[in-house]
């Protein structure tokens, strides 16, 4: 059974008549203990996919699906209170910019502990040494005197690490992390995937990793998700995609990468930017960027289709015979 179900869920801003969808009609399941990569350049839809299942859209956002379903519980139908239960303990999620997420004006132990009040309770003593335990676990040096340093105190890394242990203090059954290594260097950005990965196995928890940067789930993801302009074009397991993706857009993120140029002095790009609100094409959102686009795909939107397990939005399916 699926711990987090996902159906044709969208999140649409400005007005009611002439709506901007962000994201539009997604479909897809998390399994326990599973870790899904979700990836797509910016404008794709992928955070604010993640903030409607946190219930964290305000207006003029408004988000709608068939069904929004977390360990049997439609978490649009759940009332404000019987939410909080949920989303922050069982669900919890780390956020791009660890050094605006933390809040200057408190203690970095005052923020944890203030986090495990508000979902599990407990004696002040039992926080301050869960506390401790926590950073430990994400490898903070010397915890005991962390606990007194404030957000600014911290390098990028450091404050990612107590993100981190914030976000897995109530022992939650999903983590999602949107674009946990921005603005971080490269060898950072290794230790807190390595990390969360770490906590993962370790915990068993399921695990949403956000990221732009096809490379970095291309080990750590049993399933990848491929989003463009608020939609998914291509679901599949991560070998599959990275071996024979099925979806034009995906072949063109994978050329991007350094380790798919095969020797040539220029990594290859897409050309174009992800349409806005008053620019989306007729048919396919990629046809204007698209090297296979026809007629077709000019005039009419493909539909979701499954090709052995896979699923692929596109009328012409590349590596359709070869796919595994």
């Amino acid at each position: 059974m699926a711990l987090l179900e996902v159906n044709e869920l969208s999140v649409h801003f400005g007005e009611e008549k002439a709506p901007f969808k962000a994201v539009d009609r997604i479909s897809y399941t998390v399994n326990e203990g599973e870790v899904l990569g979700i990836v797509g350049e910016s404008g794709s839809g992928k955070s604010v996919s993640s903030l409607a299942i946190m219930g964290l859209i305000d207006y003029p956002g408004r988000v709608s699906a068939n069904a929004l379903n977390f360990d049997g519980h439609d978490l649009l139908k759940l009332s404000p209170k019987e939410k909080r239960e949920i989303v922050g303990a069982d669900v919890s999620m780390i956020f791009q910019d660890a050094m605006t997420s933390l809040n200057p004006s408190y203690t970095v132990g005052f923020q944890i502990m203030e986090a495990l009040k508000v979902h599990q309770g407990g004696s002040k003593k039992w926080r301050k040494e869960r506390a401790i335990e926590l950073l430990t676990m994400v490898g903070i040096p010397d915890p005991v005197s962390r606990l007194e340093v404030y957000p600014h105190q911290l390098s990028g890394g450091m404050s990612q690490r107590v993100m981190i242990a914030m976000a897995i203090a109530c022992n939650p059954k999903l983590l999602i992390a949107d674009e946990p290594t921005t603005a971080l260097d490269v060898t950072i950005q290794a230790q807190i995937i390595d990390l969360l990965l770490e906590l993962q196995r370790k915990e068993n928890m399921a695990l949403i990793l956000i990221t732009h940067d096809l490379a970095l789930v291309a080990e750590s993801a049993h399933r990848i998700i491929v989003m463009y302009a608020g939609q998914v074009v291509e679901e599949g397991k991560a070998e599959q995609i990275f071996n024979a993706p099925l979806h034009p857009y995906t072949e063109a993120l994978l050329k991007a990468l350094p380790e798919f140029a095969e020797g040539k002095s220029r990594l290859q790009s897409l050309s174009g930017v992800v349409p806005g609100k008053y620019d989306r094409p007729q048919g396919c959102l990629l046809n204007p960027r698209c090297p296979y686009a026809t007629d077709k795909c000019r005039s009419i939107e493909p539909e979701m289709q499954i090709i052995n397990g896979r699923q692929v939005k596109c009328h012409f399916p590349l590596n359709e015979f070869s796919a595994p």
